[in-house]
Formats: structure tokens, C-alpha cells, sequence
């Protein structure tokens, strides 16, 4: 089961690593886009364009960091723990899906098989949380039974 566990959380890794990339990528290019920006015989024109670029730069710098948390939470998860109990780290099938307990990354294809990487912050991550195989919960209006949890 580790091997599964393990290429789910790869497949984190790498969701969240791309999104570290485009942010950095993103945070380089408004900078440039603010240096390059030469002062016209419209200040206000110039000054608007940095401010803007500003903006932009500080909101791929919250992205990043954002990002950044994703990745510390993921360092926490162990691949190689044997859970009875859903926590993070947890494979859980269900009769309505597959989940991987650790960081909101949507769907994974692991296997054949579809996995959905969810937060246990999210709604249906705190559902899970905490259950085991037998056990049933509800969302949104439609039961989920687990059948296991790994």
C-alpha cells in the first residue's frame, strides 16, 4: 500500500511545485514588467502602471506562499504509516470515490484509478477524518460508505 500512498503524495508534490513555479514565474515577470516601465510625459500614466505591477507581484507573493504551506503540510505526511483511522496520509475508498487525506489537489489517477487529494481542512476531508472502514457520513446530501482505509 505504501507504493500507492507514495506515488499519491509524488503527485502532490509535483501539484504543488508547479504551482510554486508559476507563482515565482508570475512574481519575476511583474517585476520586470515594473522595471521596464520608463517614465513618460504622463506620470500619472507611469505611476499607474507600477502600482499595478505592485499589486500583481504582491498577489503571486501570497500564492507563493500560500503554496509554500501546501508543501510544509505535505513534509508532514508519512507514506509509509499503516492508519486503521482516516487522518492525513490516508487512503480512503469509499462507495463514491477514492481519497488521498493530505493537501486539496484534486483528481490523481494512480494506477488505474481515480483518487481525489483533498485537504483534511476541506469539507469533505473533515468528514473523513477521524472514520474508519465501516463507518458512514454524509455530504451534500448523499451518503459515503468506506470500505477502507490505508
Amino acid at each position: 500500500m505504501s507504493e500507492l500512498k507514495q506515488q499519491l503524495h509524488n503527485a502532490c508534490v509535483a501539484y504543488v511545485q508547479q504551482r510554486m513555479q508559476a507563482a515565482t514565474d508570475a512574481i519575476e515577470q511583474a517585476q520586470q514588467a515594473q522595471s521596464d516601465d520608463t517614465k513618460s510625459s504622463a506620470g500619472d500614466k507611469y505611476e499607474t502602471g507600477r502600482e499595478m505591477a505592485q499589486q500583481e507581484t504582491n498577489r503571486n507573493m501570497a500564492q507563493l506562499a500560500e503554496a509554500n504551506k501546501l508543501m510544509v503540510a505535505l513534509n508532514r505526511i508519512s507514506t509509509n504509516a499503516a492508519l486503521t483511522v482516516a487522518d492525513a496520509g490516508s487512503v480512503v475508498t469509499t462507495d463514491n470515490g477514492n481519497f488521498y487525506l493530505s493537501v486539496s489537489a484534486g483528481s490523481i489517477n494512480a494506477g488505474g484509478i481515480n483518487y481525489f487529494a483533498v485537504s483534511t481542512a476541506s469539507p469533505i476531508g473533515a468528514k473523513i477524518k477521524g472514520k474508519k472502514a465501516g463507518d458512514e457520513f454524509s455530504l451534500n446530501g448523499k451518503i459515503y460508505k468506506i470500505a477502507s482505509v490505508e
